[in-house]
């Protein structure tokens, strides 16, 4: 019976740990107080505590245009919160991602401006 409960509490961890609230494609195409004159679009994949994916400006206004970049990071231990540098051929961002009900909060810490100080992103897909 030990034995059992203990399988049972450890799948319980197992599965909470796997929640990977990053994961999906995020923008703030929809975001109603968002400035219109950019849109940036993450496409992120979140492995345990680790963030992997590329991130874009797209603009009419040719200053904000960044091409792809790069992005990589890791979560922090309670998953709601997360660092990560995105990097283009023309410099490097960090910034940290809070997650929650189903936004993200970008705030970027330091780098190139290359991306906005503070947005806030949306979820398009999984």
């Amino acid at each position: 019976m030990k034995k059992f409960i203990l399988l049972l509490l450890f799948i319980s961890f197992s599965a909470h740990s796997q929640t990977n609230r990053f994961t999906g494609t995020w923008s703030t195409e929809n975001c109603k107080d968002c400035s219109k004159e950019y849109v940036l679009t993450l496409n992120i994949a979140q492995s345990n505590s680790k963030i992997f994916g590329t991130a874009e400006i797209t603009s009419a206004n040719e200053k904000f245009v960044t091409g792809v970049m790069e992005v990589t990071g890791y979560v922090y231990t309670l998953g709601e919160k997360a660092q990560i540098s995105m990097k283009a051929k023309n410099g490097s961002v960090s910034a940290v991602l809070y997650v929650n009900e189903g936004v993200i909060q970008f705030t970027k810490r330091g780098g190139s401006d290359l991306v906005p100080k503070e947005t806030i992103l949306t979820k398009l897909y999984e």
